[in-house]
C-alpha cells in the first residue's frame, strides 16, 4: 500500500475541480463537492492545517479513485 502524500484542503479542492467536481455548499469550515455523475465528498478547510492521511484516503474512496491515481493527479495538477 502506498503512503499517501499529505496536502492542504486548497490543493485537494484543485484536484477535485480538475476531476469535474463542483463546490455545492458549505457548513462552517466543511465544504461539500459534488460531481454531475452523483459522487460527492466533504473537505474540511482549517487554516494552516493539512488533511490527515486517513481523511485523504476517505475522500479518495468517496470519489472512487485509487491512491495511485491520486499521486498522478497530485503531480500533474499541483
Amino acid at each position: 500500500m502506498t503512503r499517501l502524500a499529505v496536502i492542504s484542503a486548497e490543493d485537494m479542492e484543485r484536484i477535485l475541480i480538475h476531476l469535474g467536481f463542483q463546490r455545492k455548499r458549505q457548513a462552517g469550515s466543511h465544504v461539500m463537492f459534488a460531481h454531475p455523475d452523483g459522487r460527492c465528498t466533504v473537505v474540511p478547510f482549517h487554516k494552516g492545517e493539512d488533511l490527515a492521511r486517513g481523511l485523504i484516503r476517505k475522500i479518495l474512496r468517496d470519489i472512487d479513485i485509487s491512491p495511485e491515481e491520486y499521486e498522478t493527479l497530485r503531480r500533474d495538477v499541483l
